[in-house]
């Protein structure tokens, strides 16, 4: 009896791994990943990479007195590193000053050319009225000697006085001349030392202004803080970089209080951001770390950012807290909360095919079967898609496709259900931010 039993147990149990060994063995389509139809919160999204930088910052400026002395572009010959922490006062950068020392050595050398001309003119002026005040004195002595001779002639004959008398009236006629052309030349010489003059100051001020320039080139921290390098449309002005007269600052101190993180977001997306949407920021640096933030700003004009092809529009985030690890040029990853639907029926993306880019279906667990079936899908975010009509909450879709299934018909929802579909998925229930 006991034989008998430990057979039967024995069969029993053979049976037993026989079934296991087959319900379990791997089949042509074990490959393939099921996955449910979920229901709930749907967060419609826009995911972006970002840089932090402050929002307020001091700009540490080069001189700028540039433009004025016809310097347009100055290397930066020094500069500390970035991230330095500095106390106001402290080196910061030094600059080239070769172009200021060629135009110092030229402004110098026209100053002293202009100082020559300066006291030629003075002395030229100083002869010519010297001279001009002898000539009067002799005019003025000739009257005398004139007038004695007509004093002496007064018994002479009639033609002799007359003669005199010409006389006297010529010299007197001469010493006006003289005293006219005096005050005349007097004004004139005033004024050729007015010009010189004026060139002298000019020339004088410019090479002061030079001189004070070349201390200028030498900068210095305006404030304390941390340096960070200054960023244009050219990109990091560091050592080797040149600023230009109209814009000469070097870098900048930030104030580590209220960050920014600067991101773009490229033209198909753009229409789904605006100002006060919240946004989940992380940082590479630490990936534990998450902050939250708001879209402050959303550029209204596009550009061309550099290895790209398409155009990005830049948008400002304004971080909501702060953390003493957070420093700027630290990338960002930006999570943008564009709406959020409830009760929403959504799957993964992969899901979705398209069929002559007008019919979008996925590939349903049917029984035993696989089908191929029509959706319609609403709002997406950057892993999932709302499925606004063919599916029901706990079907089950593939992730990939199934051969044995690829040949099939597409099951087609009505037209009317499409549309009553499609309206519904607009006027479903949800928060945009």
């Amino acid at each position: 009896m006991n034989k008998k039993n430990t057979r039967i147990s024995i069969a029993v149990s053979i049976v037993i791994l026989v079934s296991v060994f087959f319900l379990n063995r791997p089949t042509k389509n074990n490959d393939n990943i099921l996955v449910q139809v979920k229901k709930g919160e749907f967060i419609v999204d826009v995911i972006t990479t970002g840089e932090l930088e402050a929002k307020h910052s001091v700009e540490i400026q080069g001189p700028k007195g540039l433009r004025a002395h016809r310097i347009w572009q100055v290397t930066i010959q020094d500069m500390i590193d970035e991230g330095t922490y500095v106390k106001k006062g402290d080196y910061v950068a030094r600059l080239d000053a070769s172009e200021l020392t060629n135009k110092l050595s030229e402004y110098q050398i026209e100053y002293d050319k202009i100082q020559s001309q300066f006291i030629q003119t003075q002395l030229d002026t100083t002869l010519q009225m010297r001279q001009s005040r002898d000539d009067l004195i002799n005019l003025a002595y000739e009257i005398e000697e004139r007038e004695m001779t007509l004093e002496q002639s007064q018994f002479e004959p009639p033609a002799t006085i007359k003669k005199a008398e010409i006389e006297v009236e010529k010299a007197t006629r001469a010493h006006q001349q003289a005293q006219e052309n005096y005050f005349i030349k007097q004004k004139q010489n005033i004024a050729k030392m007015t010009e010189v003059t004026a060139s002298l100051q000019k020339q004088g001020l410019e090479l002061k202004g030079l001189k004070e320039l070349t201390q200028k080139f030498m900068i210095y921290a305006p404030e304390d803080g941390m340096l960070i390098y200054y960023k244009d449309f050219e990109g990091t002005v560091k050592i080797g970089s040149q600023i230009n007269a109209w814009n000469p600052t070097v870098a900048t101190l930030p104030d580590l209080s209220v960050m920014l993180s600067q991101t773009y977001v490229n033209e198909v997306d753009i229409r789904k951001i605006k100002k006060s949407q919240l946004v989940e920021i992380g940082l590479d640096a630490f990936p534990e770390k998450s902050i939250e933030g708001k879209v402050i700003k959303v550029a209204n004009v596009g550009e061309q950012r550099p290895n790209s092809d398409a155009k990005v529009f830049k948008v400002s985030v304004e971080l909501l807290g702060t953390d003493e690890l957070i420093k700027p040029s630290m990338t960002t990853s930006n999570k943008i909360i564009t709406q959020i639907h409830q009760n929403a029926l959504f799957i993964p993306l992969e899901c979705l095919y398209n069929y002559h880019d007008s019919i979008t279906y996925v590939y349903q667990k049917n029984g035993i079967n696989v089908i191929k079936k029509e959706v319609i899908i609403g709002e997406t975010n950057s892993d999932e898609v709302i499925i606004l009509d063919g599916l029901d909450f706990g079907d089950e879709v593939y992730l990939s496709k199934i051969k044995e299934a690829e040949d099939q018909d597409i099951i087609r929802l009505s037209e009317s259900k499409i549309a009553v579909s499609k309206q519904l998925g607009l006027n479903s229930p949800s928060k945009t931010f």
